[in-house]
């Protein structure tokens, strides 16, 4: 949203001549904070802004300066609505900002542009299959304390118990069907899963900005550490041509991408070396295949399998 919110104060400027930061705050319904700071974007994109001290001061633009959007070509401007990200803006309570973005982005375009701009092409559908998506009734609230940097209050509960915690959010992540929040406390960034809270309340004050903070860069650090750390075991298995070819939809994304594969032997059955979580949920994921995949190694996974496998043979012996 941050792209619409830049192009909102070149519009008001250039429409009015003149307008303070607070006015442009208001407008945007965002800080001020934030305010400063897409002025010095705008500013360091080439934008020839410049401010004007006073009671009757504030942000202009030079003379004769004007946004063009004419320069644009029919495909370019067909990109900024490829999203279909309509249901996740609502979601998000920006459903109208949203709206309301696109109406003036599409107002600005030439005639000949405009026709085929705002025609939806392309759709995101986040959830997998089978998936229902999060909707967090206190999502809106959330986003609204991540517009505005405002610190909030939560209960949350996590896998052992419901805390209260005061958080500094510093951004909103959608990931599948659930919504994360990324967030300082006590110094250091973590993530918090929004249908887990149960409490939220928005406090007083300004979150501090984190210098140099990049939520996409943390974002997939953070996800490749985490996958890495479910996988801390590694299993040599023999999977057979079925079993190899149901791979992908059996194991997770990350066992797979990480697998070491052997050419087939005489009977077809393949050598794999790949990540698995620990013993206690391992082979749970590898029962999925039945017979169609031998564990090799280590010997405390296939003797686990080895007795799951016995139980289960005991559970559905037939009575003689």
């Amino acid at each position: 949203m941050r792209a619409s919110r830049l192009l909102s104060i070149l519009t008001t400027l250039q429409a009015r001549g003149q307008a303070s930061a607070r006015a442009l705050a208001e407008d945007c319904g965002v800080s001020l904070r934030t305010i400063y700071r897409d002025v010095e974007a705008l500013s360091g994109a080439g934008i020839p802004i410049y401010s004007e001290r006073g009671n009757q001061g504030g942000y202009r633009l030079l003379d004769g300066y004007r946004t063009r959007l004419n320069g644009m070509s029919a495909q370019e401007a067909e990109s900024l609505f490829l999203g279909g990200l309509s249901g996740q803006a609502a979601e998000l309570g920006l459903d109208g900002v949203c709206a309301s973005a696109r109406d003036k982005l599409l107002a600005a375009l030439p005639a000949e542009v405009r026709t085929g701009a705002g025609r939806l092409r392309f759709y995101l559908d986040a959830p997998g299959w089978f998936e229902a998506s999060e909707r967090p009734d206190c999502l809106p609230r959330l986003a609204r304390a991540v517009w505005d940097e405002r610190p909030v209050r939560v209960v949350y509960r996590s896998w052992s118990a419901e805390k209260e915690r005061v958080l500094e959010p510093l951004g909103i992540v959608l990931k599948g069907a659930a919504w994360y929040l990324v967030a300082r406390t006590g110094g250091s960034v973590r993530t918090y899963r929004v249908s887990r809270i149960r409490e939220l309340e928005l406090l007083d004050g300004q979150v501090e900005h984190a210098a140099g903070f990049d939520l996409q860069a943390w974002w997939l650090e953070s996800a490749r550490r985490f996958e890495q750390e479910q996988h801390p075991e590694q299993a040599m298995l023999r999977l057979s041509p079925w079993g190899f070819k149901m791979m992908e939809a059996f194991l997770p994304p990350y066992a797979v991408a990480h697998a070491t594969i052997a050419e087939p032997g005489p009977d077809g059955w393949r050598s794999v070396t790949l990540p698995v979580g620990p013993l206690c949920h391992a082979p749970f994921d590898l029962l999925r295949f039945g017979a169609e995949l031998e564990v090799i190694g280590p010997g405390s996974l296939r003797a686990e399998m080895a007795r799951i496998a016995a139980q289960l043979a005991k559970t559905y012996t037939l009575p003689a």
